[in-house]
């Protein structure tokens, strides 16, 4: 929806939260979930926007004319509008073992570059006159896989190629889109410095008008890095963020009561990279909320634990566990409405591996749950 003209401000839902890789799936999830999310917050018949989640398959059958052209009647009938994808999956997300595959292809291969293009043309047929697309993706690529300079410069040419391919697109019809690179614990770029680093050092000038950071506030304070100075720091290298996915990651002291709540979040499905700042402020990593690591942190009583498990924006503490929703300060908010980010996104895709109790609500009340704390916070720091 958008939440503001002037300068623009559109707010979606991810809709990876949906189990689906094939194109007739997200369709059904459009349909069956996001007509109903829609009709609980759109108000006076204002257009509703999606964030779509396209895998290879998906993108390619969405490409097809005749698909196409239908999705855009359905969109039309149902005052919807696209604005953004997310194009970081490539393939199979939901149901089966994810884990660090979710990263492949990563940006030095063809197939990454050309499912990109594909996500590119897509959104430019979706996008309503005026108002700027993005497409979030791999932050390069998971970082133990890049072993040298010829790796990087992969990477780098397959990422302007990209950002060239935009460029036609902006001449040829007038429509702005964006490329939104997501940092993301243990991957080339995680860390703010990662994200300054890299596009001073290999980002030309005229890339920038299409290249950018999808600010995901869960992967950012899992590191325990400071979400308002992270975000003013990107912002004040001249980088562009294209798309703020507010998210929220599991925190906890760590104590019997915590480390018991936590088996809860052990799934075998994605990679929960695991963050631990002890009492000298030293920060240990390790690869992934697992049963084994759960061992030994019971040597590690009274540390902070963070996890990169998306938990709902709404998400109470219990005796055992928090979240990092904490961090999404008013000052955040103030630099988020400031900056004119056009694009605010809820992301919370682990909703099929939370705690039952967690999803007792059901999907499409979770996320209406989540658009109601979002716009309630965007009020009050306006």
């Amino acid at each position: 929806m958008r939440l503001r003209n002037n300068p623009q401000l559109h707010l979606a839902y991810c809709l990876n939260i949906h189990p689906g890789e094939t194109w007739d799936e997200n369709f059904a999830a459009i349909r069956d979930h996001a007509t109903k999310v829609r009709d609980a917050m759109a108000k006076d018949d204002e257009p509703f926007g999606l964030g779509l989640r396209l895998s290879n398959i998906a993108a390619r059958s969405l490409a097809e004319k005749p698909t196409l052209e239908a999705f855009k009647k359905f969109l039309a009938e149902q005052n919807m509008y696209v604005f953004t994808i997310n194009g970081f999956p490539y393939g199979t997300f939901h149901g089966r073992p994810v884990k660090e595959a979710v990263y492949q292809p990563d940006w030095r291969t063809p197939e990454r570059r050309d499912y990109t293009i594909i996500l590119s043309d897509v959104l430019a047929a979706l996008l309503p006159d005026g108002v700027p697309g993005s497409i979030s993706t791999v932050p390069c690529s998971y970082k133990e896989w890049i072993k040298n300079d010829a790796d990087i410069k992969l990477m780098i040419e397959n990422l302007l190629y990209c950002a060239t391919h935009l460029a036609d697109i902006e001449k040829k019809t007038g429509k702005h889109i964006s490329l939104a690179l997501e940092p993301e614990p243990d991957c080339y770029l995680e860390t703010t410095e990662d994200v300054l680093h890299f596009f001073n050092k290999h980002v030309p000038s005229p890339a920038l008008l299409h290249m950018g950071i999808c600010f995901d506030t869960c992967h950012l304070a899992v590191q325990f890095e400071e979400l308002e100075t992270s975000l003013n720091r990107i912002l004040g290298a001249g980088i562009s963020v294209p798309k703020v996915q507010f998210s929220a990651a599991v925190k906890a002291q760590i104590n019997d009561s915590s480390l018991c709540e936590l088996a809860k979040f052990c799934d075998p499905i994605y990679l929960h990279q695991v963050r631990i700042r002890n009492v000298k402020g030293e920060i240990e990593r390790h690869n992934d909320l697992t049963p084994e690591l759960r061992s030994q942190l019971r040597s590690m009583s009274g540390t902070e634990l963070r996890a990169h498990f998306h938990v709902p924006l709404y998400f109470a503490a219990t005796s055992g566990l928090d979240s990092t929703v904490s961090d999404l300060t008013q000052g955040f908010f103030r630099t988020v409405l400031d900056s004119g980010i056009p694009h605010l996104e809820i992301e919370t895709y682990t909703f099929d591996v939370l705690p039952a109790e967690l999803r007792a609500p059901g999907v499409t009340a979770s996320i209406a749950k989540e658009y109601e704390w979002i716009i309630r916070k965007l009020q009050i720091s306006s």
